[in-house]
């Protein structure tokens, strides 16, 4: 059972469902954790629609984020706003930036098996570095972290499945683990406790050692089930296609990409 990172009606029913089924659900808000300290990870993005966070996403250069490819399945980019240095998504903030997506790439995203769940977006301006927004960084290619290292999740999501969403960005401890987890990802737990990622904020990075190394992808068993491992977007496996990306695009000078042009993805 997959269900959509977007708010729809019926999306309690669809959470239930999925805990039932113990199928996988796209990713992912944060259960159990704490609220960060403003701006404590000022590489954090939300993405938003009409003034309103879906996704979360990582800035990783002036003009480019990383988040999750099933967050801008089937949605036409051009609707959405990534914004920089926000802390309380209630607030109007003095401290954000917001850009529209100029392009978005792609590296062979199956929305089936949720394989390879990581997009690049190119923003329409250069992002101001200050103290509330910086750039993350990445391991290099193949750089993968390895079971029971500490790590720290990030995002604005529910707090659990009959919850609102929080004001401020939470942050979540959790370990890595390697059993029920694919080669292509990076997955976590908080064992025995209720605490993990849900529904709602896809995207989100995962940081281990002080390197973006997971993109929120999806659960299994429900939201901080204790049991099922979270699932991440291994960086670490797209990082020289990342940093091709960043060096082909990533200047004021870089030239236009037509619509169709395969190196790009419309939507």
């Amino acid at each position: 059972m997959i269900q959509s990172c977007r708010p729809s009606s019926p999306a309690l029913a669809a959470v239930l469902l999925a805990v039932l089924l113990g199928g996988p659900a796209l990713a992912s808000e944060i259960v159990g954790g704490r609220p960060a300290r403003p701006h404590a990870w000022p590489f954090m993005a939300s993405l938003q629609r009409r003034g309103h966070h879906f996704c979360g996403a990582a800035l990783i250069a002036r003009n480019f984020v990383l988040s999750a490819a099933h967050c801008l399945s089937d949605l036409n980019f051009r609707s959405v706003r990534v914004v920089l240095g926000a802390h309380n998504l209630r607030r109007r903030e003095r401290t954000r930036q917001t850009f529209r997506v100029q392009r978005i790439f792609e590296n062979g995203f199956n929305p089936l098996s949720l394989k390879n769940d990581i997009t690049v977006l190119q923003l329409s301006g250069m992002a101001t570095i200050n103290t509330n927004v910086q750039v993350a960084q990445l391991p290099a290619q193949d750089q993968g972290v390895g079971e029971g290292v500490q790590c720290v999740a990030m995002g604005w999501g529910q707090l659990d499945t009959n919850r609102p969403p929080p004001q401020v960005l939470q942050q979540l401890n959790m370990t890595v683990v390697t059993a029920l987890c694919r080669p292509s990802n990076v997955c976590t737990l908080v064992p025995g406790q209720h605490a993990g990622i849900c529904f709602g904020d896809s995207g989100g990075p995962l940081v281990c050692n002080g390197l973006v190394h997971g993109i929120d992808s999806f659960i299994r068993g429900g939201c901080g089930s204790g049991i099922f491992p979270d699932t991440f977007v291994s960086v670490a496996k797209f990082a020289d296609w990342i940093n091709s990306i960043i060096h082909l695009y990533g200047d004021d000078n870089s030239p236009s990409l037509h619509p169709r042009d395969a190196a790009g993805r419309t939507c």
